[in-house]
């Protein structure tokens, strides 16, 4: 493959520090200039336990997880068996570790790397109140040749608040480790230019994304109840939205949560909550009162492992039905996909805009591994939406808030408007909002609400559309950065991530796949939950396949291309 890359697994038990050490590392690299990923792997425990840092740099921006890793380094190997699976290496791969770790792995040792034990521990003590991950850190950096003053920056950087005595001690342990490594003659095959680089790169993870992108959507309002994976929204986006004149409020549960969206942006206040699966349950009921009030929310919804209580600390693309068919009744709404942890800024602004200009609840779906793993890219590009309510003239005569229009949208009353007074609840109604049962009516309020949504010219943003051929790959959300690089490696494959997955595009799905005769359709969850929507809702003229798989192992690179292999023959 032309992108050079390494991938680097740090794992140990919880409390080992094993996700400040790859943290370090994947900023030290953003200050050299290259760019990077690092993903987490945890149990499900509340503490201890299994802990995995999965990083991996690149001379190019990167969206997706390597196929195997070049270099494992293990803390101790009392859990990494519970990683069985997550944790590939080969014949060229390092394992590094402490000599008195104990016995490797048989599923490690089973793949012939080449083992190295370290005096980590005893090199730690060395230093007073030493770290055995600040000397795994210069290990690791000695190894791919990053230079230890990028290294010295960012911890001087990171605890800065701790004091000097801390600072030097951590230092101190870093140096222990470029110098063993360095005595060792510990070199991968990736190794870093240090030659200065001015450069606008940014370090961001999904879920501060989907925040950003939210808040410059608009939104002023956040109302949630924490849950793993979504919680960082809400720690990231409570400090920045005050910054705005906006509010966050932790509500008492998730029923709550969405009731408070609803009270605010029927108060005019662009509004916001973030959750998971579970969480995702107890809103729905709140959530049609919002389509049947016309109230424009967004709902961010990090998928993880289900059903249930599930997987929490994996990801999984196993929410697709419940965002789209979830809510009772004809329930028209909008379901969008972020497509990589970048997209994740755009994705989100782009939703809100949509909710507010159509007026209508949205669900913004992402997951685990996007929301929790941060990514070294590129400044984004900045996109300005001109997102504004259409709202009810004061002093309106025979004012009409569901008033049946041409395109579905009707003006909506801040509360306490001259003229603006009107029923607002969850009954069906009519024009002015009084409750109504009359047939009729019934059917108009049905087709407004949905000529609303299906009406709308959503652009070029329903999906991003890249390379030709006779066969198409389909997909939506994290799996595209895999699928993108598989194709790097093989021609004649069309790829059409969707990002508007409802509203249907029929036109617009048409003309994207014309000249396809065959495309697959490649998801991460257990019941072929997109591929049978995309067979129901589309009327595709190509012959259309499956590939379909749970999580909580990623779908990498090498494993599309062999799908992409063995599909063709």
């Amino acid at each position: 493959m032309s992108l050079k890359t390494i991938s680097i697994a740090i794992t140990g038990s919880g409390g080992s520090g094993v996700m400040t050490a790859g943290q370090n590392l994947l900023n030290a690299v953003s200050k050299a200039g290259y760019y990077g990923l690092m993903a987490r792997s945890l149990g499900p425990q509340i503490r201890g336990g299994e802990a995995a840092a999965l990083i991996r740099i690149s001379e190019e921006e990167i969206q997706t997880q390597g196929d195997f890793y070049d270099i494992l380094f293990a803390f101790d190997w009392d859990n990494v068996s519970r990683f069985k699976g997550e944790l590939p290496v080969c014949e060229s791969s390092i394992v590094m570790c402490d000599e008195n770790s104990g016995n490797i792995p048989e599923f490690i040792t089973d793949k012939n790397p080449k083992i190295i034990k370290l005096p980590l521990n005893d090199l730690a003590k060395e230093t007073p109140d030493g770290r055995a991950n600040m000397v795994c850190l210069g290990i690791l950096a000695e190894a791919i040749n990053l230079d230890s003053k990028f290294v010295h920056e960012i911890i001087s950087i990171g605890l800065k608040k701790k004091g000097a005595e801390v600072i030097d001690n951590a230092i101190s342990c870093i140096n222990s480790g470029y110098n063993k490594a360095k005595e060792l003659n510990l070199k991968s095959s990736f190794q870093i230019n240090n030659k200065d680089k001015s450069s606008n790169l940014w370090s961001i993870t999904g879920n501060e994304g989907i925040g950003f992108g939210a808040i410059k959507g608009g939104i002023k309002f956040v109302a949630a109840y924490p849950i793993t994976p979504a919680t960082s929204i809400l720690e990231w986006m409570a400090p920045n939205l005050e910054k705005v004149g906006g509010t966050l409020v932790q509500a008492e549960d998730e029923l709550a949560a969405m009731n408070m969206i609803l009270g605010a942006s029927f108060g005019g206040v662009p509004s916001l909550t973030a959750t998971s699966g579970p969480g995702l349950a107890l809103m729905l009921e709140g959530f049609g009162l919002g389509i049947s009030s016309e109230m424009p929310v967004v709902v961010v919804d990090v998928q993880r492992g289900g059903p249930s209580t599930g997987i929490p600390t994996k990801s999984e693309q196993c929410d697709l039905n419940i965002a789209l068919y979830g809510a009772h009744g004809d329930a028209p709404h909008l379901v969008v996909a972020a497509n990589s942890i970048s997209d994740c800024i755009l994705t989100s602004q782009w939703t809100v805009h949509l909710s507010e200009t159509l007026q209508t609840p949205a669900i913004l779906l992402s997951d685990q591994f996007m929301g929790q793993a941060r990514v070294i890219i590129n400044e984004p590009t900045n996109i300005d939406y001109e997102t504004k309510r259409l709202l009810a003239d004061e002093n309106s005569s025979d004012y009409k808030r569901y008033k049946v229009t041409e395109n579905g949208i009707s003006p909506m009353a801040v509360p306490g408007i001259a003229g603006g007074e009107h029923t607002a609840d969850g009954l069906e109604h009519d024009e002015t909002g009084r409750p109504s049962t009359d047939a009729d009516n019934h059917l108009k309020q049905l087709e407004k609400r949905n000529r609303k949504l299906t009406s709308y010219d959503y652009g070029d943003m329903w999906a991003d559309i890249s390379g030709s051929g006779d066969t198409a790959i389909i997909t939506f959300g994290s799996i595209t950065g895999a699928v993108k690089e598989a194709l790097e490696d093989v021609d004649g494959v069309k790829l059409v991530s969707v990002r508007l997955i409802s509203p249907i595009q029929p036109e617009k799905m048409n003309k994207a796949l014309d000249g396809v005769k065959k495309a697959i359709v490649i998801e991460q969850n257990h019941g072929a939950q997109f591929y049978k929507f995309l067979k129901g809702n589309y009327d595709l003229d190509c012959k259309l396949q499956s590939f379909a798989r749970p999580g909580p192992l990623p779908i990498k690179p090498a494993e599309i291309k062999k799908i992409i292999k063995d599909w063709r023959e």
